[in-house]
């Protein structure tokens, strides 16, 4: 485990987890990779695996029967819930209050932001490469599976857009498992389905929109106990063909992000000024840089 994050006080775990919620609101970068700079990645991980399901039928229980609220006291004592609370409460914080700068971000410099991202998600395809220790041809196979449909399906998210409340639960339930995989992006994930700017409107607009987001948190904390397990065995018994495939998928992905640049700079009013081309690609330049240095820093640890 890291040396320093049982130390942490809950301010400072609060304050990470604050980080962690800013880089999960944006597409390309993990919040996995910010708790692993942050010390925390190796507790999280365990802490989240310390949280057994049982809990919830002992709680429903307990009024009924003594021997169910000794349990669900015995589950709670269990779960390091020291670390999980301001951690828990400073990602939502963080997701809460700066989803309002992204909301008039997208809605207000479309080219900018959806140039930012590609290069965020462009580096972040050559980070997850580079973890991949066995490059070989049968392993590579499963990368250009990733990349065609990611390629076809942008193209069906940039034209079909579907926001029913059992798509946004299944939004929920394969960001969560991104979000806390380091390279992986769980921004990216809604991105590439296409329900990003959609979730941003939502947090925007809550209170009102309160059963999409109930749904996805639903959609996410399910995932967090079934999904994610599965997804934890397909990195440790298929480590390569997985990062190939992931790596394809983000490539394949940046079809999205490119087609929305394009729109935005061919708006009218907008093609004619050289300006707001030169700023989009600055804005990608920038993008890349910040994922660069975040890395760097991973790698210093």
């Amino acid at each position: 485990m890291e040396k320093d994050s049982k130390k942490d006080t809950s301010i400072i775990t609060f304050l990470k987890g604050v980080s962690m919620g800013l880089a999960d609101l944006v597409p390309g970068v993990s919040g996995g990779t910010i708790a692993l700079i942050a010390g925390i990645y190796e507790r999280l991980i365990l802490a989240i695996r310390s949280i057994d399901l049982k809990i919830l039928i002992y709680l429903l229980r307990s009024p009924f029967d003594r021997k169910y609220l000794e349990k669900t006291k015995q589950s709670f004592q269990s779960i390091d819930y020291k670390f999980l609370l301001p951690l828990a409460g400073g990602i939502a914080t963080a997701i809460i209050g700066a989803s309002r700068l992204m909301y008039f971000l997208l809605f207000n410099y479309p080219a900018y932001i959806n140039s930012f991202f590609f290069g965020l998600i462009l580096i972040s395809a050559g980070l997850v490469y580079n973890r991949i220790n066995e490059k070989t041809l049968k392993n590579a196979l499963s990368g250009p599976i990733g990349f065609l449909f990611a390629f076809i399906y942008a193209e069906v998210s940039l034209t079909i857009s579907i926001h029913i409340l059992p798509v946004i639960f299944i939004s929920g339930f394969l960001a969560i498992c991104a979000m806390i995989l380091p390279g992986i992006s769980g921004a990216f994930i809604l991105y590439f389905l296409g329900q990003y700017d959609y979730m941003i409107n939502a947090l925007h607009s809550f209170p009102k929109s309160w059963p999409t987001i109930v749904v996805f948190l639903l959609g996410a904390v399910i995932s967090l106990f079934s999904f994610s397990r599965l997804l934890s065995y397909l990195l440790k018994k298929y480590h390569a063909q997985t990062l190939f495939f992931l790596t394809g998928l983000m490539l394949g992905a940046l079809r999205l992000p490119f087609r929305k640049v394009i729109a935005a700079l061919e708006a009218p009013g907008i093609i004619q000024n050289p300006l707001t081309l030169a700023g989009a690609i600055i804005s990608g330049l920038l993008g890349a840089f910040i994922l660069i240095i975040i890395e760097m820093k991973r790698l210093r640890r």
